[in-house]
């Protein structure tokens, strides 16, 4: 496996590409106050227990929801405070998805890492934007992206005087309503930046339920498990206590009450992973 190029600080104490998977994880929007301490409060504890260090995860828009009538945000300012009192409930950084650039500047004076949706991983001026607040920036691969290519994500940031960078992988597209991970792109990618697996979004089949996306969970720890024994740096799970009631992603989330377990099987094949993450032939 190819050695990544260099680890992206969060915090001080939480570093992406270092010793110690950095796990990003929390419901995919943001609900409630109340869901959101729920979820970080028990996903926290079980991180630290088994050796993760934890990223608190939510969405404060849902922009790019399949249809005009899903649910999309409680409102960017509402959804922005409702992150900054879990953040310093909990005592742990945070990460949320940033689509204009506009957005940038305001959400980076709440959160610790800006992220980049799949669809939007091309877009020079949001790339930049975020680079240019001096927060940890995440770039999910595009579905419709050559692993090789997400070097250019990489430098355009880079180039904006930000280092701190780290690609995602999540699928490719493969026909209509479907994704289909492709273990090859990790190492390729690990070659620009640290490397996180996203659990949850690599079993999505979007827009598969007409206007909502569909999503084959029980799929989820098979491919987990296999991008943990390739070496990579970190996971996002989305997660909660009642998928079926979520407002957004519900087919595909892990069920909160099955989070210990995951993130215990998890560790065991990380572990493996970088045990021998560079043997070569």
């Amino acid at each position: 496996m190819n050695k990544f190029t260099n680890s992206m600080k969060i915090t001080d104490k939480v570093v992406l590409g270092e010793e110690k998977p950095v796990l990003f994880a929390g419901p995919c929007a943001v609900e409630s106050f109340d869901i959101c301490l729920e979820i970080g409060t028990k996903t926290k504890e079980w991180a630290e227990r088994f050796g993760f260090s934890y990223v608190f995860k939510a969405s404060f828009d849902k922009a790019n929801r399949t249809s005009s009538n899903s649910f999309r945000s409680i409102g960017m300012d509402k959804s922005l405070e409702v992150l900054q009192r879990v953040g310093k409930e909990l005592g742990v950084p945070l990460v949320t998805d940033i689509h204009e650039s506009y957005q940038a500047k305001e959400v980076a004076e709440v959160v610790d890492v800006l992220q980049i949706p799949a669809f939007l991983c091309r877009q020079t001026d949001l790339l930049l934007a975020a680079a240019e607040t001096g927060k940890a920036v995440k770039i999910k691969r595009g579905q419709f992206m050559a692993p090789e290519d997400m070097q250019y994500a990489v430098s355009k940031v880079r180039a904006a005087g930000n280092d701190n960078v780290c690609l995602t992988e999540r699928g490719y597209s493969l026909g209509y309503h479907n994704l289909v991970v492709d273990m090859r792109s990790l190492p390729t990618m690990r070659q620009y930046a640290p490397v996180v697996f996203d659990v949850t979004h690599s079993v999505q089949q979007p827009g598969g339920q007409g206007g909502s996306s569909g999503g084959q969970r029980q799929f989820a720890p098979y491919l987990a498990r296999a991008a943990a024994a390739t070496g990579i740096d970190g996971f996002f799970i989305e997660t909660h206590p009642e998928p079926s009631k979520a407002l957004s992603d519900g087919p595909n989330l892990v069920p909160l009450d099955k989070m210990e377990g995951f993130l215990e099987m998890l560790k065991e094949s990380w572990d493996l992973g970088r045990k021998y993450g560079d043997f070569s032939v």
